[in-house]
């Protein structure tokens, strides 16, 4: 049986977890536009962490049939947003101090929360 978009976020998100990322949730926004269905956000200590958990996410969508789109790394005041876009699952691996600043669960406070 083929595995829905919500039991790959679930996974993407464990993984994540597994690979030493905290405070790892996964929000469906599927409602809320038409770009991507989940969100799955987390802090990472270092650019170093979010590298090696963007690896073995990119494994992971090679054994699930899925596909990166993008990758960016973006900069707010030398912290490091990771933001890897699956099509249908959107990953972002955050610095603290990023992750505080954005607020992206705030942002999205009408998707429902299923981990975290």
């Amino acid at each position: 049986m083929e595995k829905s978009t919500k039991d790959k976020a679930l996974e993407i998100a464990q993984l994540i977890e597994d690979g030493k990322a905290t405070d790892v949730v996964v929000i469906d926004v599927s409602k809320l536009n038409s770009w991507t269905d989940y969100f799955v956000i987390a802090t990472v200590t270092s650019s170093v962490l979010s590298q090696g958990i963007a690896k073995q996410i990119k494994t992971y969508t090679r054994e699930n049939d899925m596909e990166v789109h993008l990758t960016h790394e973006k900069t707010y005041d030398m912290n490091q947003w990771n933001l890897i876009d699956l099509g249908d699952v959107v990953v972002h691996l955050m610095s603290d101090e990023a992750r505080s600043f954005y607020e992206l669960e705030k942002l999205w406070h009408a998707g429902e929360i299923i981990r975290g």
